[in-house]
């Protein structure tokens, strides 16, 4: 019997899971003050919410979804991204009638795809994501941009590049569509199996081909920036201009494209420019789309927002050598010699915990001195001692460990002085 975590997941332990809830609770303090408002979806979702959406043209929905049948004989389908359950649940909860718009929510959970797991890439990943729906404004576009940069910086990173790029409205496409077809056609027996495909599902996507890459055809290819209609530029310019009012620097790319085929106008990556970060270099990616919301049975509403992988958040932050403020210490251990002593340690343990001091004693029967060890591998900040002769006396010794300065107090006053020690250091 395999007894090991399925190939592409992994155990997340102590020591690094508090790595993990620092981030994330950076991310949720940044969401705030962009005024996001947290949602939660299911796990799992009816697989032809991610076929409308996603498109049956995408790897994802052809190649990684883990996709299985219930017992009531529906199709099920573990969430691959987080857009398409955001957007189902703003319509079946009718969020477009709420009076402020547009709605903004995020979002952070696991994900799952069937692929080749590799380094910061797995087949259970988590997200963070936002989507802003209800508003055709540029500046949303803008601000949605703002905060993914604004995530990583708060965090301490600089070594970032946002490309930019536009895919236009409907009629921009289409156009573009057309050119993209006519120019692989006469290379599309030199174009990988999937390409071949793309070439007649969706001609976008081929741009965005890892195996072809290094094609002499990707490098001719049309341009989406040589295909904007007036509107689709118009758009585009307000996008750069609200950026750089805010600072914020981009390049543009011509041939990026999302993955997803509800994306239209803006679409745009945050990549890491750190050494040793590794070949992928794609932090996280997002942009605009319309039609989504009516393809999941909604009315006509306009959306754009982006997703980043927290694995490859760790990451970056391990290549360019950042540690996060993360103070690995104990507030108080409780030393307890003698039965008395631990029935006094129990309760007293319990009085700490209750006034918010995070606090631990010895559940193994060690002597003194080896508890005393367990206090310094746990960095606790403060030692009380209860012994017989402390008892018999009411009262307790208590130790910083910071100072080494140690004197009794009543037990009574002993829950109030660490807490009054603990607030005076913060």
């Amino acid at each position: 019997m395999n007894m090991r975590a399925p190939r592409g997941t992994q155990d997340i332990l102590p020591g690094t899971s508090e790595k993990w809830q620092y981030v994330e609770q950076q991310l949720i303090e940044l969401s705030r003050r962009y005024n996001y408002k947290e949602i939660r979806t299911p796990i799992f979702e009816h697989t032809e919410l991610f076929q409308r959406s996603v498109g049956d043209s995408t790897d994802i929905v052809q190649k990684e979804m883990y996709t299985f049948t219930d017992r009531g004989d529906r199709s099920i389908t573990l969430r691959p991204e987080g857009t398409a359950s955001v957007v189902r649940s703003f319509v079946q909860n009718k969020l477009f009638g709420q009076p402020n718009q547009p709605t903004k929510l995020f979002y952070i959970g696991p994900m799952f795809r069937y692929e080749r797991p590799q380094q910061g890439r797995m087949r259970q990943f988590v997200q963070f994501g936002v989507e802003a729906l209800g508003s055709n404004d540029p500046s949303v576009d803008a601000e949605v941009m703002a905060l993914a940069m604004n995530a990583y910086q708060g965090l301490g990173l600089t070594s970032l590049k946002l490309v930019l790029n536009s895919l236009g409205d409907h009629e921009s496409r289409e156009a573009h569509k057309d050119a993209l077809v006519r120019h692989f056609e006469p290379h599309k027996n030199e174009l990988c199996s999937d390409c071949q495909l793309r070439l007649e599902q969706n001609p976008l996507r081929v741009l965005d081909c890892k195996k072809d890459k290094d094609h002499p055809a990707m490098e001719s290819a049309p341009s989406i920036l040589d295909y904007l209609n007036g509107e689709s530029r118009k758009y585009f310019e307000d996008v750069k201009n609200h950026l750089q009012a805010m600072g914020i620097d981009y390049v543009i790319d011509a041939n990026l494209v999302r993955g997803l085929d509800y994306y239209n106008h803006t679409a745009f990556e945050i990549m890491s420019d750190a050494d040793g970060f590794g070949a992928i270099t794609t932090l996280s990616g997002g942009g605009r789309y319309n039609g989504l919301v009516e393809e999941v049975g909604g009315p006509e509403t306009s959306g754009i927002g982006f997703a980043m992988s927290l694995e490859r958040l760790l990451m970056a932050l391990e290549a360019e050598g950042i540690e996060l403020p993360i103070e690995e210490s104990l507030d108080c251990y409780v030393v307890a010699l003698g039965e008395e002593a631990e029935q006094e340690a129990v309760r007293l343990t319990y009085n700490l915990r209750n006034a918010g001091i995070q606090a631990d004693k010895d559940y193994q029967g060690k002597k003194m001195k080896g508890q005393f060890k367990a206090a310094d591998r746990l960095n606790a900040k403060y030692v009380v001692v209860l012994g017989e002769r402390e008892l018999e006396q009411n009262a307790a010794t208590v130790k910083n460990m910071v100072s080494g300065d140690q004197f009794e107090l009543p037990l009574e006053e002993i829950t109030g002085y660490v807490k009054q020690e603990l607030d005076g250091r913060e």
